[in-house]
């Protein structure tokens, strides 16, 4: 049972949001509310697994997800907006948020995206990491990033969520050793944080899948 909490200044939105989530299995509505403040009572009174909350709202939505996370690293934060600004989603990215759902795709992605951030992953709607990695890529100048075998290998587990440890254990190399290829892929994709590395590796990923033909000929 995953307890999420919905922060959001549409209020019909929020009832649905709050309807829904209360009967579907698996999930526990635990708070709701429309402001930024709201988000932090939230966070500091009940301790939800996830929050899920809107970019436009009353108060500094950035700074309140970097707060939150701050105080409480073990909740993991959901961007849902209307917002398809890569600005918005760098900002919101690199403040904490594990994931970043655009409003008006299937309800399916916003329960997955829970599920996903849960679970230690990041969470970008489909077809927008890509809009992402372009806009990080034309803030850098220079060729593409080449990525050695081991390096392709880590961000792929970091795409899963895995802690340095677990791929350190898995790959079979020491912890600093991963932190030393972290700190390396970050610098060659140009990104902040491991947050930024997740967002390319799905972004590549799902350029895999939109290249190799399913089993239909679709």
């Amino acid at each position: 049972m995953v307890s999420v909490a919905f922060v959001d200044d549409h209020p019909f939105l929020l009832e649905g949001l709050q309807s829904i989530f209360s009967r579907r299995a698996g999930f526990e509505v635990v708070g709701i509310g429309s402001t930024c403040s709201d988000a932090h009572q939230i966070a500091h009174d009940m301790q939800p697994e996830v929050i899920v909350l809107d970019l436009n709202m009353d108060g500094d939505v950035f700074v309140s997800i970097h707060e939150i996370r701050a105080a409480s690293p073990n909740i993991k934060i959901i961007a849902f907006t209307a917002s398809a600004n890569v600005n918005h989603a760098v900002k919101a990215l690199e403040a904490g948020a594990s994931g970043y759902v655009l409003k008006g795709g299937p309800l399916g992605s916003l329960a997955e995206a829970i599920e996903t951030v849960v679970l230690g992953g990041t969470y970008i709607t489909q077809g927008f990491a890509t809009k992402l990695v372009t806009a990080m890529k034309q803030a850098k100048s220079g060729d593409e990033p080449k990525l050695s075998s081991r390096e392709a290998q880590i961000m792929r587990l970091v795409l899963e969520g895995r802690t340095n440890k677990e791929i350190g254990r898995q790959l079979d190399l020491t912890e600093k050793t991963v932190k030393y290829y972290m700190t390396i892929l970050m610098q060659k994709l140009n990104v902040k944080n491991r947050v930024g590395v997740a967002v390319v590796a799905q972004s590549l990923a799902s350029a895999e899948m939109s290249a190799t033909p399913n089993s239909y000929g679709q």
